[in-house]
């Protein structure tokens, strides 16, 4: 629960008019005055919920993902290795409906709720409050995969060729 709380602590901010909540995906990049502990109680609790099923759906669903996308490669192809474009084509396929669509679901509930927690007259820009930077690490990472997965794609090359 420990990554949970910190997830959950990264989105209050403390002001001179008191806490402030600011949701992620928020479109309009804007923070929420909470007025009282009991309603931040109520925010935080919602936001642990959203955050334990987010990490659930990734987590689990990417391992159970990749367990039913190796069982029917290796029930279709007697050499799953030869047929690597095929194995990478099925694991999105059950990617997508165990993970992504489940996941959109969850995102389109999130959004629904977060009408309730903030009311017009409790905006307050995020440069008051100094928000922090982007964060381009994550980009950098998963540009740096997405290249290293290219190179070995390009290496490898098929016997006939």
């Amino acid at each position: 629960m420990g990554l949970v709380n910190a997830l959950v602590n990264r989105s209050f901010r403390e002001t001179a008019g008191g806490r402030v909540v600011v949701f992620s995906g928020d479109p309009r990049k804007r923070g929420y005055l909470v007025k009282s502990v009991i309603e931040e109680q109520k925010i935080r609790s919602f936001l642990k919920m959203f955050y334990f099923a987010h990490l659930y759906v990734l987590v689990f669903g990417i391992m159970l993902s990749q367990g039913w996308s190796t069982w029917i490669t290796y029930a279709l192809f007697e050499r799953p290795a030869k047929h690597l474009l095929w194995s990478v084509s099925i694991f999105v396929a059950v990617y997508v409906v165990v993970v992504a669509l489940p996941y959109f679901f969850l995102w389109q509930a999130y959004r629904r709720a977060l009408a309730s927690f903030g009311a017009p007259a409790d905006e307050v820009p995020l440069a008051e409050i100094g928000a922090p930077p982007r964060q381009w690490g994550l980009l950098a990472v998963v540009g740096f995969a997405i290249l290293v997965l290219l190179a070995v794609l390009l290496a490898v090359q098929p016997a006939g060729a």
